[in-house]
């Protein structure tokens, strides 16, 4: 059984046990409980069930794990025979969380 859910403008495919790094949200906590009502499909023994846009009374709960940094992208800059070279970093903030249950009325 697999859902797809929508959450900070992008889409998810998620099955239960999977872990799933999403945008950073800094109001929550490691063991915290999290759920998302914006369901646009679920499948399971019954079929595939679409939304329009969203499933109405369908929600996928999952629990926060911890807070994750994603990969260190550089960013640089040149300009050629001017002696002008920037090179900076950056590593985006991500909150990991563990899909518990998918729930489908």
């Amino acid at each position: 059984m697999y859902a797809i859910i929508a959450d900070g403008g992008r889409q998810y495919r998620v099955e239960e046990g999977q872990n799933l790094d999403i945008d950073y949200r800094q109001s929550v906590s490691k063991g915290d409980a999290l759920a998302f009502d914006r369901v646009l499909a679920i499948s399971g023994d019954e079929g595939l069930k679409l939304g329009k846009p969203v499933l109405d009374g369908a929600r996928v709960t999952a629990e926060v794990v911890g807070i994750q940094q994603g990969p260190k992208l550089f960013i640089q800059k040149m300009r050629r025979r001017k002696t002008y070279r920037r090179r900076t970093g950056h590593r985006q903030l991500y909150t990991r969380v563990c899909i518990q249950k998918i729930e489908a009325s």
